[in-house]
């Protein structure tokens, strides 16, 4: 099924007010993955929930099976016949996303190391992990949340495209992002509802388009 973005309206009639911005964003994303970058995720609380959850359904098999390239099928087979055999069957082909949540050691030594560096630990990953033409993605249902509005300062600096996944008002990352898909809710239950199937409309779309 070639899932739109049209489809999503059909099923949640609200969003249309966010239809052009999720257009754009996808094809910052398009971009990204078609001059072989990768995009970074950040965000809090269930907004940290939902970076991982776009991260899976990114890196694997999300509604179809992504086979690997023959080419590298073989080479895999050549390197070790019997586990390549295993690996050209089983492995996915991936989307390179990384959720900036998950790197304890990382994240807990600047946050011991640095003053306010809990709050900058996301902008320190951006400028190991940032490259020019990623994109980072921020996820703030207030739009306000400090440790990500840090990243996207960083991320800006590094070249990469920003893109703010929000509510409310759009706050400042609405400001600073290159795209802003707003939420039209100002409870954030509700946006975060409204967070899950604007991404896996963007990822379902990434999918077909890409994979």
């Amino acid at each position: 099924m070639n899932y739109t973005i049209d489809d999503l309206i059909k099923r949640y009639p609200e969003l249309k007010v966010c239809r052009q911005s999720i257009i754009d964003a996808y094809n910052l994303l398009v971009e990204c993955y078609k001059n072989g970058n990768k995009l970074l995720i950040a965000g809090n609380g269930g907004s940290c929930a939902d970076s991982e959850h776009i991260v899976g359904e990114l890196m694997k098999g999300f509604k179809s099976k992504r086979e690997l390239n023959s080419e590298l099928k073989q080479s895999l087979r050549e390197i070790d016949p019997i586990r390549g055999e295993e690996l050209a069957n089983k492995l996915q082909g991936a989307l390179p996303a990384i959720a900036l949540d998950g790197h304890q050691g990382l994240n807990t030594a600047f946050t011991n190391d640095v003053e306010n560096g809990g709050l900058l630990t996301y902008a320190q990953q951006i400028i190991g992990y940032g490259n020019k033409g990623d994109v980072f993605l921020g996820i703030s249902t207030s739009g306000n949340s400090k440790n990500v509005m840090y990243a996207c300062v960083a991320a800006k600096a590094k070249g990469l495209k920003v893109i703010g996944l929000t509510g409310k008002d759009g706050g400042e990352l609405a400001k600073i992002a290159d795209v802003s898909i707003i939420a039209p809710s100002n409870e954030t239950f509700m946006i975060q509802e409204y967070h899950l199937p604007i991404y896996h409309c963007l990822c379902l779309k990434l999918e077909n388009d890409l994979c």
